[in-house]
Parts: structure tokens; sequence; C-alpha cells
């Protein structure tokens, strides 16, 4: 039997993630959203290149949660972007109640699935998504450190004039400005990044990957990035449906793993067929450990707020 991938939003990270799936032919996609039409006609759209590149996918689009019955993965994208003049706390409450609304109806229907949420603040989503579901911990994963570690790789590519294939990054803590950048684990074709530039320039290129989605933002004026964050997730769809035991940095639970308890937040991870099968603990510097348990008290403030006003 085919396997189910279930993507809830169908923005432009859905829909572009929607298209990544179907022309890989590793499962079938069924794209939610509750506009009427979109979905719809994004998955016709979808569909229609296959029929150029002669993939064999089903890909259809709904406005009915039901339609997501049995899936194996399901995708969380919809969600709010902040909006000027939108408080934190608003926006934070906001998506929690649409992430926690659907994680709820769902959840009954999919008994066996494994959630991947992509929707920000994404760490805290991911701990809402696993409150309200009631899944093992090895069943709900955040993406966001894929996506840094991507976006560090482009610009030490971009400086050498290297390619980025050779380059190898690892990228703890929260999605965002709390990211923690392990430079001394970063090597171009096993050659220290230290090696190749000043501590200057590194720190240049940390702060640049920190700001990295900012940075797009201000460029489109309107959005915001959505090609790499899709491309991302993908790589953790295909991880978990070929079980390839990929070693990727990603926000997940963690129970006293890196001296943090009941919070999300990223660290390098094994993941396989039955999502996060091991946590890979690395020794942190001094300074690497203050800026992770930074990352973790900002999670966790967000949690609590959370829970103070009912949402979980």
């Amino acid at each position: 039997m085919r396997k189910k991938v279930a993507i809830v939003g169908a923005g432009n990270v859905g829909a572009t993630l929607a298209l990544f799936v179907t022309n890989s032919g590793l499962a079938d996609v069924v794209l939610f959203d509750i506009v009427e039409g979109m979905p719809q006609g994004k998955a016709l759209d979808i569909l229609q290149n296959t029929a150029v590149l002669g993939v064999k996918s089903s890909v259809v689009g709904t406005n009915n949660l039901d339609d997501l019955a049995g899936s194996d993965i399901i995708v969380i994208t919809a969600g709010l972007a902040r909006k000027p003049g939108m408080r934190r706390k608003d926006l934070l409450m906001a998506n929690a109640d649409i992430v926690g609304g659907i994680v709820k109806k769902i959840a009954p229907q999919c008994p066996d699935a494994i959630y991947i949420v992509v929707t920000n603040p994404m760490d805290v989503m991911s701990y809402v998504t696993l409150a309200v579901s009631k899944v093992t911990r090895q069943r709900v994963l955040g993406m966001g450190g894929i996506l840094d570690s991507s976006r560090f790789k482009t610009f030490i590519s971009m400086e050498l004039g290297v390619s980025p294939k050779d380059i190898e990054t690892l990228v703890l803590g929260g999605h965002g400005l709390y990211m923690v950048p392990l430079v001394r684990f970063t090597t171009v074709k096993g050659i220290p990044l230290s090696k190749w530039l000043s501590k200057e320039k590194i720190e240049a290129l940390v702060t640049r990957t920190r700001e990295g989605g900012a940075e797009i933002v201000a460029l489109l004026k309107t959005g915001s990035a959505y090609y790499a964050p899709a491309q991302s997730t993908f790589e953790m769809i295909k991880a978990i449906l070929l079980d390839e035991k990929r070693v990727l940095p990603c926000s997940v639970y963690l129970d006293g793993e890196y001296g943090a308890r009941d919070v999300f937040n990223g660290v390098p991870v094994v993941l396989g067929k039955q999502g996060l099968e091991r946590i890979i603990e690395v020794e942190l510097t001094e300074d690497e450990r203050k800026a992770f348990n930074n990352s973790t008290e900002e999670v966790k403030g967000m949690i609590k707020i959370l829970k103070e006003e009912g949402k979980i």
C-alpha cells in the first residue's frame, strides 16, 4: 500500500512541498486548506505536472480534514504570519489555536501518523502538537535546523566559492535568532572552517544565517521564504519514508538531553521510519551551552504563556 502524506496549509510552503513529494513518487499527497478552491486548484496543477515527468502519483486538494484520515505523515504549515502592529503574544495565541484545533480534529483519524511542524514559532507549535495529539515524542518533529544549516552552508559556499556539497554544518537551538551554529563542527571537505576564514568573517556569516529569514522577507517585501523550507521538510519526509537513518538537526521534545526538560529545541537526531529514533548529544563548550540554554528558555517562556492562557 502506498504511503500517504497530508499537508495542512496550501500556501507557498505547503504547495511547494506538495510538488516535491508528488514529483518524488514516494507517496500520495492530500493538500488541505480552508480556502475553497485553492488546494484543489494547486493539486490539479501539480497533478498535470506529473504527466510531463511521467510520475504516477496521486495528489488531491480538499477543504475537509476528514480526507486526511489514515495519513502516514502529517505536515503542518498552516498559520498566520505576523502583521504590522500585531503583538507577538497575539500571533502566538492565534497560531496555537489554529494548530491545536487541526491536530485535535485529525489525531483520532491518523493514529499512526508522524507529525512534522513548520508553523512558527515552530518549536512552540511542535510542543502544542505533542500535547494535543498525545502521541509519543518520537512522532512529533519540528523543521528548522535543516533550513538553518542549509542557509549557513549557502553563505559559506558563496564566500569560499566551493560546492555546498562539500560543506558540513551543525546548527542547534531554536529556529530564528536563538539558533546556535556550531562553528567548530563546520568543515569544508573535512577541513575546519577556521582554516578557511577569519574569526570576524565567520561571525559575520553566523549573523547572516541567524537573520536569513528576515533578509528574504526584506527583499520580497511581501511574504517569506518557501523554496528552501519546503525542500528542508521534504528531506525529513524522505528520511522517514525510506527509513534512511539520516543524521539531521530537528526540533524534538527534550527530556533531560542537553540538560533540558519539557521543551522542544533543535538538536541532531537520527530520522527513520519511526520518526525520531535517537537523539545525538555532543559535548558543548561553555559559550555554546549558554547560547543553547538561552534558546531553550525563550521557547519555555512562550510555552508558559500558552499554559497560563489555557491553550495547552
